[in-house]
């Protein structure tokens, strides 16, 4: 028997095996790399390893490269060049690429939704209080006075069109501490889909961000850290979506019997004082790390009204003043759909 295929039969049988290939079944693969001064995880699902590998490397290459766009800590990053140059001739408009000029607008979104809550600019605060987290004793008060002249959302501009960056003032130093993370797992998150792996979850520290759920399942259970250790844990379902969770539960110092978040309050230079603990949902990853600075930062109920005037964006934040004090918690309407039990 001769079999024989017209033009629209043999699309069809092409169209039944391509669909043949995509439903092989998806296996698990993990990955680990440390960049941004901490280790990166992404977990995958692929049809094979040759997939899943080349996948990921690229995903870890565009996070390295992003590294070496934001570091405050490398002098040779692109972020302090501009803070270098600006030195030298403050005030005058500085062209930047398109991923430093992205990453900085929308840190300006949120730090004008935030009312400086959150802040870019707090780099000669950040300098002072890593200096001081090292030493255990608090910065001078003229340094404080000194590095605040520098900081404020209103002196760093950005002008879309030319793709510039003006700072105001000689000496400002930005720092992305607080959105780089998150804005790196998008675009690792970005790189993966051209790949051809859509469900994925990538975790850097206390941000994680997920495309398309693993198989068979409608949603990843991600875990929430407690505030304080012993403390039963808290789960959410999440799918295209990310969480950030900001808190002292690992990272805090102790100076003259007073016990310092890593967070650092813009407004006083100086570590958040008490017990906090700040989880914020997003559509974007850039977007749930610098909410939860903000929430972290303001008062309870004032980041509660601005969480809930974003789209998709729910918030659980925990507070303990001092040690007698009773753990407050103040949660969004939002959240209660991502909650979810321990599988």
């Amino acid at each position: 028997m001769t079999l024989r295929f017209t033009a629209f039969t043999l699309c069809v049988y092409l169209a039944g095996f391509v669909c043949e290939l995509q439903a092989a079944p998806q296996k698990r693969f993990e990955y680990k790399s440390t960049h941004m001064g901490t280790e990166w995880r992404i977990v995958l699902y692929a049809a094979d390893s040759t997939t899943a590998d080349a996948a990921a490397k690229a995903a870890f290459a565009r996070v390295a490269e992003l590294d070496a766009i934001m570091s405050d800590y490398d002098p040779k990053s692109e972020l302090m060049r501009l803070c270098f140059t600006n030195d030298a001739k403050p005030g005058e408009p500085m062209a930047v690429s398109a991923d430093l000029f992205d990453v900085l607008q929308k840190g300006q979104q949120v730090g004008k939704q935030s009312e400086g809550s959150f802040d870019m600019t707090v780099g000669p605060m950040v300098k002072l209080w890593r200096t001081a987290r090292k030493s255990k004793e608090l910065p001078a008060d003229a340094e404080l006075a000194k590095a605040k002249e520098l900081i404020g959302i209103e002196k760093l501009i950005l002008d879309p069109k030319a793709r510039t960056v003006t700072l105001k003032r000689a000496g400002m130093r930005l720092d992305l501490g607080g959105i780089g993370k998150g804005y790196g797992a998008d675009a690792a998150l970005a790189v993966l889909r051209k790949q051809g792996v859509s469900r994925a979850l990538i975790a850097a520290s206390g941000d994680v961000t997920v495309g398309d759920p693993p198989p068979g399942r409608d949603s990843w259970i991600v875990e929430i850290a407690p505030l304080a250790k012993g403390r039963p844990a808290r789960f959410v379902k999440l799918a295209n979506a990310s969480v950030s969770t900001s808190g002292d539960l690992f990272q805090f110092v102790e100076i003259g019997d007073v016990r310092y978040s890593h967070v650092l309050d813009p407004k006083t230079g100086l570590g958040l004082t008490g017990r906090r603990s700040a989880t914020v949902i997003a559509k974007q990853g850039w977007q749930a790390d610098a909410l939860t600075k903000a929430a972290s930062v303001l008062p309870p109920e004032q980041a509660l009204t601005i969480i809930e005037s974003i789209e998709g964006a729910a918030m659980f934040v925990v507070v303990k003043e001092t040690d007698e004090a009773k753990e407050q918690s103040t949660q969004s309407k939002r959240f209660a759909d991502f909650e979810a039990k321990e599988d």
